[in-house]
């Protein structure tokens, strides 16, 4: 059954626009209530990023969800992860997040949790959405529901960060710049490193609501490569506005991707004897992180762009990591959904262990030249699956004898066909993209 409202990863849009609007948050609040509260006694948490349509959002859903009968506890400022772990530490029956992600301020979006931290079953959310279109009511005075704070969330969740690691361990020595996005790892993600030891310098930690990952964080990471360099640190680190994504910057300013991240971290993993099964990347996992997991017997499956996919995949599996180039990593051994703090301190152990830079580590992996073009075609027939274009790329496929990939794949917002090509050699991989494009285009003509 296909959803009206949720996505891949809850329900998000611009503020103002429907279904971002308090009318809508209150309802969906009440729809969630009722949906959990058939389960039955309901405690939800909910939890927030620093845009300013946080706070009006987070009173619409207290509103709709007490309305239900379910007791409510206000988290404040977390980072997305934090939410997931804190559901399960106080054993609510869902936790909810108010967050656009990567995304700017005018967006905003909400996230759900299941009592064991995970993503919400497609059942319970098809239920909301069927309730969303019932009329809404109230519950008998007696039963509405209860709303608290939780004035500890930061202390638990620092904590619960800190134990990813081996007691005793320390980063003393270690320099380090972190870029919070002005998002909802402002106060958290610093005191961890410090509190492990670590020299931290702080960018981006001063959100006043409007200026959530502008111009900094893991999608605009100039800032935190010119601190790097200028303050001469060992390495950056950069989060996303609710702290589930992570990327970083070496010593030289070079940034360090997802796949790159992803690759040190399941290295240390296998060389400890600590790999369960493989690692799960995604169709966009780039072709150099493949043959680097080759290379040391580390089995690799790709799943459907999105950390939902990659979760599905690794439970299905019963492996511990995996991730996206985006910077998403899913640390199963430690938590139940892409932490960012927690990745980088798994990325940090590695280098501790090898006793490397973060230059020198990632150098094991050579990433492939991979060239994309998009093709814009006037819907009806599907080129992908135009006898001519098939041929083509099982041709091209076969021509690069397991050490380069085709990925031909239609938008999912536009009229486009995506065309990408990696491999080993860039001008070949460039001459065999920009092939297959003129053939979409012609079967699209």
């Amino acid at each position: 059954m296909s959803k009206k409202y949720f996505g891949t990863d809850g329900i998000r849009g611009r503020v103002g626009e429907y279904p971002i609007t308090p009318d809508f948050m209150l309802k969906l609040g009440w729809a969630a209530g009722m949906a959990f509260r058939k389960m039955g006694a309901c405690k939800v948490l909910v939890g927030k990023d620093t845009r300013i349509s946080g706070y009006m959002f987070e009173s619409a859903l207290e509103a709709g969800l007490t309305s239900a009968g379910a007791d409510v506890m206000l988290l404040g400022p977390m980072p997305t992860p934090a939410i997931a772990y804190l559901t399960r530490t106080f054993q609510a029956q869902a936790g909810i997040v108010i967050s656009a992600s990567h995304n700017p301020h005018d967006d905003n979006g909400i996230k759900f949790f299941s009592g064991q931290g995970t993503k919400l079953p497609d059942d319970i959310e098809l239920m909301i959405e069927e309730l969303l279109d019932t009329p809404m009511t109230v519950v008998e005075s007696s039963k509405i529901g209860k709303v608290s704070r939780i004035n500890d969330a930061s202390g638990r969740y620092i904590e619960f960060c800190k134990g990813s690691v081996p007691t005793g361990t320390s980063f003393a020595g270690l320099k380090i710049v972190v870029d919070c996005a002005h998002g909802a790892t402002y106060k958290v993600a610093p005191s961890v490193f410090r509190e492990l030891g670590a020299e931290v310098v702080v960018l981006s930690a001063q959100p006043n609501g409007l200026n959530i990952n502008h111009n900094c964080g893991s999608t605009h990471t100039e800032a935190l490569q010119a601190a790097v360099l200028a303050e001469q640190a060992d390495l950056g680190i950069a989060f996303d506005g609710d702290g589930d994504r992570v990327l970083m910057v070496d010593h030289t300013g070079t940034v360090v991707d997802g796949d790159e991240l992803l690759f040190i971290i399941a290295r240390d993993l296998h060389g400890r004897g600590k790999l369960q099964g493989g690692v799960v990347g995604t169709l966009m996992s780039n072709l150099g992180l493949e043959l680097a997991l080759a290379d040391l017997d580390i089995p690799f499956v790709r799943a459907n762009v999105g950390d939902r996919y990659v979760i599905s995949e690794l439970l299905e599996r019963n492996w511990v990591i995996g991730g996206e180039n985006s910077g998403h990593i899913v640390c199963f051994d430690h938590t139940t959904t892409g932490d960012a703090i927690i990745a980088a301190l798994q990325v940090l152990m590695a280098l501790k262990a090898r006793d490397e830079g973060l230059a020198q580590s990632r150098q094991a992996l050579r990433k492939c030249p991979q060239v994309l073009i998009n093709v814009r075609f006037g819907g009806g027939v599907n080129p992908i699956e135009h006898a001519t274009v098939k041929q083509a790329s099982e041709r091209v496929t076969q021509a690069m004898a397991g050490r380069g990939r085709v990925l031909l794949r239609k938008s999912g917002t536009e009229p486009l066909v995506r065309v990408m090509v990696e491999g080993e050699d860039e001008a070949q991989v460039r001459g065999y993209a920009e092939e297959l494009a003129k053939l979409v285009t012609e079967v699209s003509a």
